[in-house]
């Protein structure tokens, strides 16, 4: 039994590192030490609002990113739907985004808005300036669908399927620009035949 015991224990803990291990992101950042991630696995909200949502904080600054997923809880902005815009209404509020479709998926709102906090605290860890960082990086994918029942005619039963998300972020500070050294103008060398044309070009000039 203690073997057993012992056995099932070691299981554990290894699928344990084995989930650790796992956790990756599609992308880098170009400089991770000035740079900060957070992520969202399983999470129960509508995939296709969430990727709309995410699209319109991508480049954004981290203040300015929160800021607008606040005034989109409050109905003050929308988020415009560019990809998925079949049968999405119209709004005075996408002309903002030079669009005319949006809305105000209020659920996948917060659940960036809690993201962008994670990031802001993981910056605050790494002694970043979280009033520089911008969203160089959102991903949002869709999760494996929960499956749930709905009764039907006749006895029937068919399938109620829920469409959740896997989201992912990466912040990081703006590199400083660096001039580019003036490189050395070299020379130019020509062929003897690049030389009596350009002995022509010149004689039939005068």
């Amino acid at each position: 039994f203690w073997l057993k015991e012992e056995k099932s224990s070691r299981d554990k803990i290894g699928s344990r590192i084995l989930v650790a291990a796992m956790v990756k992101y599609s992308r880098e950042a170009t400089n991770p030490s000035k740079a900060c991630k957070a992520q969202g696995v399983d999470l129960r909200v509508h995939y296709k609002n969430t990727y709309e949502a995410g699209q319109a904080i991508k480049g954004l600054t981290l203040k300015a990113a929160m800021q607008y997923m606040q005034d989109v809880c409050e109905k003050k902005r929308c988020i415009p739907f560019r990809k998925y815009k079949g049968t999405i209404g119209r709004t005075p509020q996408a002309k903002e985004f030079k669009m005319s479709q949006g809305r105000w998926p209020v659920k996948s709102c917060k659940i960036l808005l809690g993201l962008l906090r994670n990031a802001e605290a993981n910056a605050e860890f790494k002694n970043l300036d979280t009033d520089n960082l911008t969203i160089m990086h959102v991903q949002v994918n869709a999760a494996q669908q929960g499956r749930r029942r709905t009764y039907r005619a006749h006895g029937r039963i068919g399938p109620y399927m829920n469409c959740p998300a896997h989201v992912e972020l990466i912040l990081q500070e703006p590199e400083e620009a660096v001039e580019k050294p003036e490189e050395e103008t070299k020379p130019k060398k020509f062929t003897k035949k690049q030389l009596a044309m350009r002995r022509l070009k010149v004689g039939d000039g005068h």
